[in-house]
């Protein structure tokens, strides 16, 4: 695209003074002001030094060798800056790309590699709350700009289906099943209190009656496995409502089944030692900042031993990058899950891990902590009953995912210019209308007759769309979507306003317009798309 045209024109300038520059090293940006042209580069102030020259300068000398037949002028601004003011055609010509390509513009080159991104992975143990919500809207999003920048992506659940919580459970649904059958017996302090269990307790009496009316740890098995299974239908079907569906579901008691623990402790024993009747892992000798229990004193594992399982289960299944999006109490996993991927062989970069920090809901300008349905903390569900997926999903990837977040109800529900979703939205539902009632004219998609600098600085905007797909992927950073469909539906309004579109009394320039509305229509419907959002057609 323009910034891969400027940066190989700059390069070829380079070469012709005798200095050979890689592409990626020639920084182009977009002008915030127009007055400062279309795109600048610092390129000048970047080869003072080894020149020993000012960048001032260099920066001349650059623009005399530079080509620029597809420059209106290039001028030198500041301490060495080069600003590049474009012809209207050299912007416009990317037109019929967009609109040839459709959806597929953007799309990156075939990789020929696999990214496992593995998100939400509640216990199974109750309903989504917040904190899976923002991650599952991220985990998500992740998985779409990489497919679209041309990866094969596996979005994996981790079902954590054993151990002290789903004991709980099972505990937990057993009295609630006793107590439907008349049986007068107490929660547990460390069980669960949701009314969810009641109505899960009512199921399982419908389906096996009093079996295990008198307790046994046959009735315990059942109890954690059905409530269990009966929970990760329900987060399943919570989130295929949030458009995530996942390609694969790996069970905790199937990567700790067949000897896998056992065979993973004699491949570990290298790098293990005991200490205090306990087995130490040495991940300080590679990305960590401590050695790591893998055996308790009393014999029992670790959560750390079946997680390096379960993660190197992931790369023998075909996985070249791992992508783990974890909740902000999981710091201390980074280091030791890299230092253990590291014994095998593999570079520390093979595993990255996101940090999804809190979310706080504010309603009337004050947090909301519980449901008013429930007493409970507020769930997923809920979140998207309240505000719609739409809202719930751009809201949560509008900031990085590193920030705390406040989710605003308020502003999530209003239809209006302060809510950015329905800002965008209304963009698209915009440009669909004015395509429909333009039915009747052919599409000009030449470009030819953009003159104006409210249809200029638009197509400046859908030409920067790859760039921005592919930065927001390699920095695993899907807010930069957002602010882009923020920036692209602000021009589209403009835009609307500004020029008449359809214009009976110039016919060739309303079939130029529609030809630029049509292509930004595509964009802005592609790019809510890589957030899981919805493009209206009318609103």
């Amino acid at each position: 695209m323009i910034d891969k045209y400027l940066q190989t024109i700059v390069k070829e300038a380079a070469t012709k003074l005798g200095i050979t520059l890689a592409l990626d090293n020639i920084v182009i940006e977009t002008s915030k002001d127009s007055a400062h042209g279309d795109y600048a580069t610092n390129i000048a102030m970047q080869l003072a030094r080894p020149l020993r020259k000012s960048p001032r300068d260099v920066a001349t000398l650059l623009i005399e060798a530079l080509n620029k037949e597809a420059m209106e002028k290039v001028e030198i601004a500041g301490p060495g800056f080069i600003n590049f003011f474009l012809k209207p055609e050299t912007i416009t010509k990317y037109l019929p790309e967009i609109i040839e390509l459709g959806s597929a513009y953007g799309n990156g080159e075939a990789q020929n590699k696999t990214v496992n991104i593995e998100f939400v992975s509640a216990n199974p143990t109750g309903k989504l709350h917040l904190g899976h919500a923002r991650g599952a809207a991220v985990g998500d999003s992740l998985a779409r700009l990489f497919t679209k920048s041309g990866f094969n992506v596996i979005r994996e659940f981790y079902v954590n289906d054993a151990g002290v919580q789903i004991n709980n459970l099972g505990k937990s649904l057993y009295v609630r099943y006793l107590n439907e059958l008349g049986v007068n017996k107490k929660m547990p302090e460390d069980g669960y209190f949701s009314e969810d269990l009641i109505a899960i307790a009512k199921k399982l009496v419908d389906e096996v009656g009093d079996k295990y009316m008198e307790e046994s740890a046959e009735g315990l098995t059942f109890f954690m496995d059905r409530g269990s299974e009966i929970f990760l239908d329900v987060i399943k079907e919570d989130l295929h409502k949030f458009r995530v569906d996942f390609d694969v579901y790996t069970y905790e008691t199937a990567v700790k089944g067949n000897d896998a623990i056992s065979n993973l402790l004699t491949k570990l024993a290298p790098f293990a030692y005991e200490e205090d009747g306990a087995t130490f892992l040495k991940t300080s000798d590679f990305s960590d900042d401590k050695d790591r229990v893998i055996i308790k004193s009393n014999g029992e594992h670790t959560y750390f031993l079946p997680d390096i399982a379960y993660h190197l289960d992931k790369l023998n299944r075909g996985a070249d990058l791992l992508i783990d999006i974890l909740g902000a109490d999981h710091h201390g996993y980074i280091g030791r899950m890299k230092s253990a991927l590291q014994m095998f062989n593999y570079d520390a970069a093979t595993l990255e891990v996101q940090i999804i920090q809190m979310v706080r809901i504010i309603k009337d300008g004050q947090e909301l902590k519980m449901s008013k349905r429930t007493g409970n903390a507020i769930t997923l569900e809920e979140l998207a009953n309240e505000v719609g997926v739409d809202a719930a999903r751009y809201f949560f990837i509008a900031k990085s995912a590193s920030t705390h977040f406040d989710f605003d109800l308020d502003l999530a529900q209003e239809q209006s210019s302060a809510n950015p979703v329905y800002y965008a939205q209304y963009a698209h539902a915009r440009l669909s209308t004015v395509l429909l009632k333009g039915t009747k004219y052919p599409l000009d998609i030449s470009g030819k007759l953009l003159k104006e600098s409210a249809e200029l600085n638009l197509m400046k905007q859908l030409i920067a769309y790859p760039s921005v797909v592919s930065d927001a992927t390699f920095t695993r950073e899907p807010y930069k979507v957002a602010n882009f469909i923020q920036k692209l539906a602000s021009l589209v309004h403009s835009y609307y306003t500004e020029v008449r579109i359809l214009d009976e009394t110039n016919i060739a320039l309303t079939k130029a317009r529609l030809g630029l509305s049509k292509a930004a229509q595509i964009v802005l419907k592609d790019a809510l798309s890589l957030l899981g959002v919805s493009a209206p057609e009318s609103m």
